[in-house]
């Protein structure tokens, strides 16, 4: 699982996404196992940063199950793994990290 994750967050880096968080929720009582979080610059970024995934994961044998995106927010299923492309402004009004901290924080 970390050469996946470091391989996304190498692709996400590389193309300037900015702040990218991974947070492990494996063993958690949550949907999927990993979320990946980056900034980015404008909606354009947001949509090459989504095409430069699909093209760079695609030979790897990663499957998008299911992608909803938008200006502010685009949300890749994976399976047992969300990413997340959002906008600063989307970021700091859903405070997604926290929200998953605390999820991670809870004991079973």
């Amino acid at each position: 699982m970390n050469k996946r994750i470091e391989t996304i967050k190498k692709i996400l880096e590389d193309k300037k996404a900015e702040n990218v968080e991974v947070i492990d929720l494996t063993g958690k009582d949550y949907i999927v196992d990993f979320v990946v979080i980056a900034t980015t610059l404008n909606p354009k970024h947001g949509f090459a940063l989504l095409n430069h995934l699909r093209t760079d994961l695609k030979p790897l044998g990663e499957e998008f199950l299911r992608v909803d995106e938008d200006d502010e927010w685009t949300i890749c299923d994976l399976g047992d793994m969300f990413i997340n492309l959002m906008s600063e402004k989307a970021r700091e009004k859903y405070s997604l990290e926290e929200f998953l901290e605390e999820i991670k924080s809870n004991k079973e």
